[in-house]
């Protein structure tokens, strides 16, 4: 859709006092970049070379509206005509459309990006009206922050959120990596249970799932924790009882955070690169220890995430023993290096939090969180972080994905009394259906094998449907043959059709390979 469509410059004045209607090529403006600690003028000509939009309040200018996306600047809207509603109606629908069902509102800026703001009457009407313009799609509006400039006026940033009609909530899927002792499953124990870490590892414990784990405290399998919010960015896990299931908090989340903690030990690197690869997860929190510093094993992890070509953003933690300065001056050195060319920002505040949130799919720009599990210094800004990701797929990708074949990638394997074996993964393409036919496979011999899928999992709640790019856990018919399943297996349609078999092979074609300097056994 183009949206200058949606603009009708010639109808009488309706309170939309906005500069002529241009639209310019996203471009990082020459001084958008420099609130950002650790930043550079080389950083800032390489952030332009990527045209990245840096949405800063703390600048006096915006860069112009990008005219893809998921911003919409808006200077004024007060008592519009009912054509002028629904065009404004049809271009946030769009823009939800781009942002995956997120969208944000810059309320009193203009289409080239300068900050005009607007008094507490005119503010207070806009705010309404997008309100209705939300209702109108069933959507609901969140003010993410405020700033006042010149005297009274002031400039709202708006957080617009639609939850697909086919979907529970909107998923973001986060891998937690790091370090054996960096501190990884209290962080999460701490952010999912609403409770702090007592020093000596309490707070992990709901994390383990294996006795040795307990016993060592450290992890060796993939575990997955879900952190949910309201409309409000309010934490929903222990909002109403300290007892909630995954499901109830599943039911009451209009956004869900996945986590997928790994391991931090050596000897389970496979198990980490597999999770990686295989759960495709949106982005990767790598969290480092203020005392011990950016060790070996964060590096390589580092590593992995850069060559995957996956965001991230580091959570330094322990601040309570150690002062954070010298491991965020190593991070500041490793990411500015030639063979990183990434730009730190070190968060302190809240609008920091939105900036960077807003920001992060540009994949130049790696937020810095210090924290403590134990005095929950710095954890409010992370749990705000988590709260404005988005997952960053746009929606005719989205839609692509969805009308080819079924592919999903099986990733662990449980066996679950009284149902038989349970797969989990990612579907990476089509749409899977309770009852569905399907084929499981390679064998040994490169042939597969016909098999049924009984009931559907996400989040540890059942569901009937599943679709590309969302990861879940399936069983099959009872009392059907199945053959020995293993991590790496994928499912496919059953087409029915003999002439069109899959098989395995040994041999395939690429075009990018990144080899890293690390063994993985």
């Amino acid at each position: 859709m183009d949206l200058i469509s949606l603009f009708d410059r010639n109808q009488p004045d309706d309170g939309f006092d906005e500069e002529p209607y241009t639209r310019h090529k996203s471009g990082m403006d020459s001084n958008a970049n420099s609130g950002l600690s650790g930043s550079s003028s080389s950083e800032s000509e390489l952030d332009g070379k990527n045209n990245r939009i840096i949405i800063d309040f703390d600048q006096d200018m915006l860069p112009p509206e990008p005219q893809l996306g998921n911003i919409e600047y808006k200077l004024k809207l007060i008592n519009p005509s009912k054509q002028r509603f629904e065009h404004l109606v049809t271009q946030m629908k769009w823009r939800l459309r781009e942002g995956h069902g997120e969208a944000i509102y810059e309320i009193g800026v203009s289409d080239s990006g300068h900050l005009h703001g607007l008094n507490e009457k005119d503010m207070n009407a806009s705010l309404c009206t997008l309100k209705q313009m939300a209702h109108k799609l069933g959507a609901s509006t969140s003010v993410l922050r405020r700033k006042y400039v010149a005297g009274r006026r002031s400039v709202s940033e708006v957080l617009v959120r639609k939850i697909p009609d086919d979907q529970h909530n909107i998923e973001v899927r986060v891998a937690v990596l790091g370090g054996a002792d960096a501190g990884k499953s209290t962080l999460l124990g701490v952010l999912t249970q609403g409770e702090f870490d007592n020093g000596r590892g309490r707070a992990r414990l709901n994390m383990f799932r294996h006795m040795h784990e307990i016993q060592s405290g450290r992890t060796s399998c993939i575990s997955h924790e879900t952190l949910g919010f309201d409309t409000q960015g309010n934490i929903i896990n222990y909002k109403y009882n300290e007892m909630m299931t995954a499901e109830e908090i599943s039911d009451r989340s209009t956004k869900l955070v996945t986590f997928m903690d790994l391991a931090g030990h050596r000897r389970y690197m496979r198990t980490t690169v597999q999770a990686l690869s295989g759960y495709s997860p949106h982005y990767a929190m790598l969290v480092v220890s203020a005392g011990g510093g950016f060790n070996g094993t964060s590096q390589e992890h580092l590593s992995i995430v850069r060559a995957l070509d996956m965001p991230f953003f580091v959570v330094i933690t322990k601040t309570d023993i150690t002062s954070p300065d010298q491991t965020i001056q190593e991070l500041k050195n490793l990411l500015t290096s030639i063979g990183c060319r990434k730009v730190p920002f070190v968060v302190t505040n809240t609008d920091e939090v939105i900036s960077a949130g807003s920001n992060q799919f540009s994949e130049n720009i790696v937020p810095i969180f210090c924290v403590s599990n134990v005095t929950g210094s710095g954890l409010n800004l992370v749990t705000r972080f988590l709260y404005v990701l988005s997952p960053g797929i746009s929606n005719s990708e989205k839609e692509r994905l969805e009308q080819e074949s079924c592919e999903f990638h099986i990733d662990e394997i449980f066996r679950v009394s009284e149902v038989g074996p349970v797969v989990g993964g990612l579907l990476v393409k089509g749409v899977l259906t309770e009852n569905m036919p399907m084929k499981i496979g390679p064998l040994q011999c490169g042939s597969f094998h016909s098999v049924t899928v009984h009931t559907i999992h996400r989040n540890k709640a059942p569901c009937r449907v599943v679709r590309a790019g969302q990861s879940a856990s399936l069983s099959f018919t009872p009392n059907q043959q199945l053959p020995a399943l293993r991590s790496g297996m994928v499912l496919l349609t059953d087409s029915g059709n003999t002439d069109d078999e899959p098989y395995g092979t040994l041999f395939f074609q690429t075009t990018h390979i990144s080899v890293l300097g690390m063994p993985i056994r």
